[in-house]
């Protein structure tokens, strides 16, 4: 790459153009007038919601949460249509974002970023696309999203299914019409609970091929109204104050009862008024040990396996939808509308591939160890190599060459989940080893795009040259974030959140599960200490 002709010299380039590059790219060219180049795969704005549009797609943070603050105004005239904002008024919002700011003015979409190579003589970033491009940058910002690289297993004959398939992640945009159709769904994370509801409606029959149960609460979408989204614009200072030094990014009281304090009627009583409400005031707002003790854990547990129990009419469909080789929460925590209820269906079929796995996929459909079921439209609901798939799809280098994912081949190495050593200037929004997905993503995407800028402001004004994390400091945090991660029960689950869906992925656990408050204080702390854990070295050649 060092030989092709640089066709652009900006401050910065920011990978991705959803919330985390609309917010780093108004920031940089519009508060500090810094030049910036951001490019994004898609045809548009949107990151996550451009290219998630499965049926039932839905964020899981209330609406009013899920949102930018850096402009007060804007806050106050989005009107969000209810509870939870599904994926094409999320989609409406980051478009009306672009808009009323003129993001897009500085963005080259259809292109992907497919090298960032350091170049130690320059002290900048020579960032190459699969467009041809070649943009010479001093900072290299990537806001690619946590969860943007599609997993799909690599099951016999997966490429021989004569009908369409598609994953949820890369659902077309012109959507896909299940009617009179076979419809075989493979995976019961996110995705699918969000999209087994809808196309069960949709589809002649639908064949849900799970492998693994998974506890869900009821989202209770209908359960705001405008009046309280009304009432919410009045306080959004105080709620948004709330929620950057709260444990997850919302706005919930945590309980400070433990489950095992209170009487068995009391508890289920507890337990009751969390279900009614809904959404993830069950996990936050009725025990403070749920999610590190295991005695604490099993009540709760055991609550949602007797609400499964209530729902689901088919005794031994219940019992296979009834998680039990996992704590509750110790996967990601999953809302969901009319999820058990759809078992009830006569065109619904819950197939258990753990009991008898997928032997292939054939051009006819999918053949089980103890049956074939003939289907028109497979759908991959299997989630993504999270965190850092995308990282390991671009070739970034540092210092001497150095491949990112030759560093990271163990396991992602950062210091605050924002730096990578031997990447200088090198800044990652919601990086491994941040709060990121354990989080309400806005408040820390805007937590990181504030402590970013506030890195540039003060390597500008200081004649800083290059911003590199310590090994020592790298080291130590990554140990803190697994000593963490250890104390919790996070660790008791094959998920995701340890790289456990994709094969051969090391086994680490990767967010940060302090708490977005803790986190923000120590970041805070950092900074003040002169940037403690980082060597800042001072301009010496012209840059």
């Amino acid at each position: 790459m060092s030989n092709t002709p640089i066709t652009e010299t900006v401050d910065a380039v920011v990978i991705g153009a959803g919330f985390s590059g609309l917010a780093m790219n108004r920031r940089l060219r519009d508060d500090m007038g810094m030049s910036v180049r951001v490019f994004e795969a898609g045809h548009d704005v949107g990151g996550t919601w451009y290219w998630n549009r499965y049926p039932g797609a839905r964020c899981d943070s209330e609406s009013f949460l899920y949102c930018l603050t850096f402009d007060k105004q804007l806050m106050q005239d989005w009107e969000w249509s209810g509870k939870y904002p599904e994926q094409p008024e999320i989609l409406r919002y980051l478009t009306h974002v672009a808009d009323r700011f003129d993001l897009r003015s500085n963005m080259t979409f259809n292109t992907r970023v497919t090298s960032a190579h350091f170049d130690e003589s320059t002290n900048r970033w020579l960032v190459g696309t699969d467009a041809g491009d070649s943009v010479s940058a001093k900072y290299l910002i990537t806001g690619v999203g946590c969860l943007s690289s599609t997993q799909k297993p690599n099951i016999k004959g997966r490429d021989s299914f004569a009908g369409p398939s598609y994953h949820t992640g890369e659902w077309p945009h012109e959507g896909v019409d299940l009617t009179g159709k076979r419809v075989g769904v493979i995976g019961t994370g996110s995705s699918g609970v969000q999209s087994i509801p809808v196309m069960a409606k949709q589809a002649e029959h639908l064949y849900v091929f799970q492998r693994t149960p998974n506890y869900t609460v009821p989202a209770r979408h209908g359960t705001v109204t405008k009046a309280s989204l009304d009432e919410v614009k009045k306080n959004y200072d105080a709620i948004m104050e709330k929620s950057r030094w709260s444990t997850g990014g919302s706005h919930y009281d945590m309980s400070e009862i433990s489950a095992m304090s209170v009487s068995d009627e009391e508890r289920e009583a507890i337990y009751e008024r969390a279900w009614a409400e809904g959404g993830f005031k069950f996990l936050q707002d009725t025990f403070n040990d749920i999610a590190v003790n295991l005695d604490a854990n099993a009540t709760a547990s055991e609550f949602i396996r007797k609400k499964i129990r209530e729902i689901v009419k088919n005794p031994a469909v219940a019992d296979k939808l009834a998680p039990v080789d996992h704590p509750f929460a110790s996967k990601r925590p999953l809302i969901d509308t009319d999820y058990f209820d759809t078992y009830n269906r006569d065109n619904v079929t819950l197939v258990d591939i753990h009991a008898a796995p997928i032997e292939e996929i054939t051009p006819t459909g999918i053949r089980t160890q103890d049956g074939t079921y003939d289907l028109d439209i497979i759908v991959f609901a299997t989630g993504f190599d999270a965190m850092t798939g995308t990282y390991n799809k671009m070739d970034i280098r540092g210092r001497n060459g150095l491949a990112l994912k030759d560093v990271w081949a163990a396991g992602p190495l950062t210091y605050l989940g924002v730096t990578s050593a031997g990447f200088p200037n090198l800044f990652m929004i919601t990086g491994p080893g941040s709060p990121s997905v354990l989080s309400n993503m806005p408040v820390s995407i805007e937590q990181h795009v504030g402590w970013i800028s506030g890195v540039i402001e003060h390597m500008r004004s200081a004649g800083i040259s290059t911003f590199e994390a310590q090994e020592q400091a790298q080291t130590d945090w990554v140990a803190h974030v697994n000593d963490l991660a250890s104390q919790t029960l996070f660790m008791q689950a094959n998920s995701w959140y340890l790289g456990a869906n994709v094969p051969g992925k090391p086994r680490v656990f990767m967010p940060y599960v302090g708490g977005v408050g803790t986190y923000r204080q120590k970041c805070d702390e950092v900074a003040a200490a002169g940037y403690e854990g980082f060597t800042l070295g001072k301009e010496s050649v012209s840059a």
